[in-house]
């Protein structure tokens, strides 16, 4: 399938040049726009709040990257590229686990964790929904991923009914904090909790590295890759735990991302289409975590200083990806009618 947006990868190294600067400018812009200056590099604004700057920064480069990698391997599993691991269910297991300590402990039901239990009990229980369908659910439906995309969408369905339920149960100010936890921002993280997201995804990069010509050879399918000797169910099992762990620690730092991922993984296609080594995921997958990473400082700066904080980053991006995905929904269709 082609994509919506026909560009190629630049070869040469002035262009690449070029990106990396490009890059660089929004996160300079990202931390020293709108700072006052007029008492050199010292007082509030370099103290607290070019302090507060780079834990956002921080929190939005491993978000960015959680969800880049995610997503592209989830897509090539799946071999389908208008799915997200979404649709199994991750976020919709932090909703509910939102909505359920509101209910039962109230506004202070995460105080009574601390920041770093909260943290650790969301990506426990995402990672446990994970290996539940992995235990349980893949060996049923005979290793089809179909099939299990197919139970994952019912169970989100049946988990996102539940949340709404609560909801309903709940009073307006812990329906407020339930609203608030369900966009993608990134005040929520903590320098404790960002550590140990950092240190989860370095070992899953490390992983994924690793077995990268194995994910180049299942990008071929189950067939194909079974045929050059690929332990297609082992390695299934282990990128569903990789993609799972990842979704796990971009929900629990900055939220639920719905539709991004669709963006950020056709995007990096688009961009690597006409490259020598386009169907090679060593270069696919770095160039989904630089179009997240900046995709997500572009929204951010203009919440923050077009917007005024009017609206949210999870609004904004949303809304562009959601209409992406109506595009390339309507564009298959058309592909595949024609095909026919």
């Amino acid at each position: 399938m082609k994509s919506l947006i026909q560009v190629s990868l630049p070869n040469n190294f002035w262009s690449m040049i070029f990106v990396v600067f490009f890059i660089l400018g929004l996160i300079a812009t990202f931390m020293l726009y709108g700072l006052d200056y007029s008492t050199g590099f010292s007082g509030l604004d370099f103290d607290y709040l070019l302090r507060k700057r780079l834990l956002r920064l921080a929190t939005l480069i491993v978000g960015s990257v959680c969800l880049g990698l995610s997503a592209t391997t989830f897509q090539t599993l799946v071999r389908n590229r208008i799915l997200v691991p979404s649709i199994m269910g991750y976020e919709a297991v932090y909703l509910l686990w939102q909505a359920l300590l509101l209910l039962f402990c109230g506004t202070q039901g995460a105080m009574l964790l601390g920041i770093s239990g909260h943290f650790i009990m969301s990506l426990l229980l995402m990672l446990g929904y994970s290996w539940m369908l992995h235990r349980w659910l893949l060996p049923k439906c005979k290793n089809d991923m179909f099939t299990l995309l197919l139970f994952g969408f019912v169970l989100t369905m049946i988990l996102t009914a539940i949340t709404q339920f609560i909801q309903i149960r709940i009073s307006p100010s812990e329906f407020s904090i339930l609203q608030t936890v369900s966009y993608t921002s990134f005040n929520r993280s903590q320098p404790q909790t960002l550590l140990y997201g950092v240190i989860a995804v370095l070992i899953v990069i490390w992983i994924i590295r690793k077995n990268l010509p194995i994910l180049d050879v299942m990008a071929l399918g189950r067939e194909q890759a079974l045929s050059l000797g690929v332990d297609y169910e082992h390695y299934t099992r282990l990128f569903l735990a990789l993609i799972s762990i990842l979704v796990a620690i971009s929900t629990s730092l900055i939220g639920p991302t719905v539709f991004i991922g669709i963006f950020i993984a056709n995007i990096a296609y688009a961009l690597v289409a006409n490259h020598k080594h386009s169907h090679k995921h060593k270069l696919i997958l770095p160039v989904a975590c630089l179009v997240s990473i900046t995709l997500f400082l572009i929204a951010q700066l203009l919440v923050e200083h077009i917007f005024n904080y009017k609206t949210t980053v999870s609004i904004l991006v949303n809304l562009v990806c959601g209409i992406y995905f109506l595009l390339l929904t309507i564009r298959t269709t058309k592909l595949s009618k024609g095909v026919a």
